[in-house]
């Protein structure tokens, strides 16, 4: 993982491969997911294959025109999926015990299968656009520190709140490090109906973890920001969150963002979101 441009590796954790899995499955990305899924299948059809094998012609109707192995894979894969087509079936009781343990364990893998593809799409993703760069500037004669958000969905989001946090090293004066966080006020952190675009400010005055900061006092003590963003979804009415980390790196001091909104012809407001990343110097 990573905090601002330090990358964190963690040692002593004991492995949870297994008891987390459910997790993973949550969180690997699509093509894993399915690919994972896929070699599951193939192995339990392989292992149960070759327990048909072991028996004595435990399946009527094998086909001689393929080799045993991969008829009996075949039949593996209609027991285990429930289709049955009819034409091979169990004729020994070894081939019924064997069709019953597969039967069963693919009656369960659909039924796992299933609620984690369902819980996979089912999941409320929130479509929050973060501006790339947070800008210091000056606002009300006040330093500020801004961030500009916006909702690609355009529609209502209640009940919308913001945090901000300081990441950064400071040092103690037994002279040990620690990386500390410190809340950001936010002028507004609540936004009764956010569907467009939302500017979070933090005016930076003496009682700001920001206070008297440079980008140089920013970039050495390895600060971050972090904002937390979360709220309602009115159409269906699941809460989302999202969250967007913010290096030294990202930070533009005396910048502003470049205004986004116009006037259409018919008199309709009209926001620019191709200009949604741009700042521009303070004094231009």
């Amino acid at each position: 993982m990573r905090i601002g441009l330090r990358e964190i590796e963690t040692r002593g954790l004991a492995p949870a491969f297994w008891t987390d899995l459910y997790h993973r499955s949550m969180t690997v990305y699509w093509p894993a997911f399915f690919g994972s899924a896929a070699l599951i299948f193939v192995v339990l059809n392989a292992v149960f294959a070759f327990l048909y094998w072991l028996g004595h012609e435990p399946v009527a109707n094998v086909s001689p025109d393929l080799p045993l192995p991969l008829s009996l894979f075949y039949f593996s894969i209609e027991t285990l999926a429930t289709v049955g087509y009819g034409d091979m079936h169990p004729q020994t009781n070894y081939g019924h015990l064997v069709a019953t343990v597969e039967i069963f364990t693919g009656m369960s893998f659909l039924a796992v299968m299933t609620g984690l593809i369902f819980a996979r799409f089912s999941r409320p993703k929130a479509r929050f656009v973060f501006a790339r760069h947070p800008v210091v500037t000056t606002y009300q004669g006040e330093p500020t520190l801004m961030i500009r958000i916006a909702n690609a969905r355009h529609n209502t989001i209640s009940q919308a709140t913001a945090q901000l946090w300081l990441f950064r090293l400071e040092n103690t004066k037994e002279r040990e490090q620690f990386r500390r966080y410190h809340e950001l006020k936010l002028e507004r952190r609540e936004h009764p109906m956010f569907s467009l675009s939302w500017t979070l400010l933090h005016i930076i005055d003496k009682t700001s973890a920001f206070h008297g900061m440079t980008a140089e006092d920013f970039a050495e003590g390895e600060g971050a920001l972090v904002l937390n963003l979360g709220g309602v979804d009115d159409n269906s009415a699941q809460r989302l969150y999202a969250r967007q980390i913010y290096t030294a790196q990202d930070i533009r001091w005396r910048h502003r963002y470049r205004d986004i909104t116009s006037l259409s012809e018919k008199g309709r407001l009209v926001l620019d979101y191709s200009k949604f990343h741009e700042v521009v110097p303070e004094d231009a």
